[in-house]
């Protein structure tokens, strides 16, 4: 029996990092820890460089960094293979980048989706295991963190470029896992834009998508000859002001493969509440779990619940959309700006913020969708 788990986003900053400061490792996967012996592959996210020194991009949002040191906490979990393509992984540039991968090196856990170029960046990852091949792929949305065909960072998310590599991994593989960072932060629904793109990938060849970086769990669905799970949530990440929130509850998927067939199991917990670490559910938060996921389920099932729960969730950011794009430009402003009798009004930060709205596919879908609600389109 071959067995595969697949984890969310890890990030191990806070509390956590002074567990393993204080080589007190064991103290963070407690009970959950037997889940995570005896597989072939633990995969996770890894959701921060891991480095000593600070060296910040410019960028909207946290900066995230943890020690060199918290590479022991993935060995002790037993992860042997790390998902770097997300929205934090240059967080401290090529240094934090090459920091990280050279520790995943000299500690033999394999990495996919990060590298010096975008085409380092792309490659894809086999692995044999018993009489099968193993092939593991790893996209991103367009954030900070983006590789270029000069540029370190991730592999983006690209349906065009991403459809050739699956191609090329189902050529070559039994299985072809496909793992994508992006969606709406907080919103445990995938919107109609990520369903398309999934099922897609699906469609493609891929067997399994995999989802993180919403920052709760979402619902999973059969397509086709394929499983698609929207988002595990966070795996492991400590935030101070996240305490008793969806933030802190997510599932693994552990895939077990037979001789002539395969399965799957999910595997619920709780994280970083009142104590750091993770944390089995008990027998009635097990229950809750359940009927929460098959609601989500039941939304993603139908296109039209689906589209209903996306327009709320338009409705809810519209205003921060649209604030951020709001400026009054009239005809004399303009003329007096194009001959530089005006400074501009847009600062760095405003500069970014844009920037991000219009690369990020999700921000874009937002801002678009936020748009909409004032033009009547």
């Amino acid at each position: 029996m071959i067995k595969i788990l697949a984890a969310g986003d890890f990030c191990p900053v806070n509390r956590i990092e002074k567990l393993v400061s204080g080589d007190n490792i064991d103290l963070i996967y407690n009970d959950f820890m037997p889940i995570l012996e005896g597989n072939d592959i633990n995969i996770v996210n890894l959701e921060c460089p891991l480095a000593n020194q600070k060296s910040p991009i410019p960028k909207i949002g946290p900066s995230l960094i943890a020690g060199e040191k918290c590479i022991e906490a993935l060995k002790y979990g037993n992860f042997n293979l790390l998902t770097l393509s997300n929205n934090h992984i240059m967080d401290q540039g090529e240094a934090g980048l090459n920091s990280t991968i050279r520790l995943c090196r000299e500690n033999n856990i394999g990495t996919l989706g990060a590298g010096r170029n975008e085409n380092e960046a792309s490659v894809i990852l086999y692995r044999e295991i018993g009489n099968r091949i193993f092939a593991f792929l790893n996209f991103s949305e367009k954030e900070f963190s983006a590789a270029d065909h000069d540029k370190p960072g991730s592999n983006t998310l690209n349906p065009v470029r991403n459809y050739y590599s699956i191609m090329e991994a189902r050529r070559a593989a039994d299985y072809v896992y496909v793992f994508v960072h992006g969606g709406h932060e907080d919103y445990s629904l995938p919107s109609p834009r990520m369903v398309d793109t999934y099922r897609f990938y699906i469609d493609a060849g891929a067997d399994f998508v995999i989802g993180n970086h919403t920052h709760c769990f979402s619902g999973y669905e059969k397509y086709q000859k394929g499983l698609i799970f929207y988002s595990l949530g966070n795996f492991i990440f400590d935030w101070d002001d996240k305490r008793n929130s969806p933030w802190n509850s997510g599932y693994c998927v552990k895939f077990m493969f037979s001789d002539k067939d395969h399965s799957f199991e999910i595997l619920p917990y709780s994280q970083c509440n009142e104590k750091p670490g993770l944390f089995l559910l008990n027998p009635s938060e097990k229950q809750v779990f359940e009927r929460d996921l098959e609601k989500l389920n039941g939304i993603i099932a139908s296109n039209d619940l689906l589209l209903r729960e996306w327009e709320k969730f338009v409705l809810q950011k519209k205003d921060f959309y649209l604030m951020n794009y709001e400026f009054n430009s009239s005809r004399l402003f303009r003329a007096a700006r194009s001959r530089k009798l005006i400074p501009s009004f847009l600062s760095g930060r405003k500069k970014l913020m844009l920037l991000n709205f219009l690369q990020c596919e999700s921000h874009r879908d937002l801002a678009i969708e936020s748009l909409k609600t004032k033009t009547g389109k």
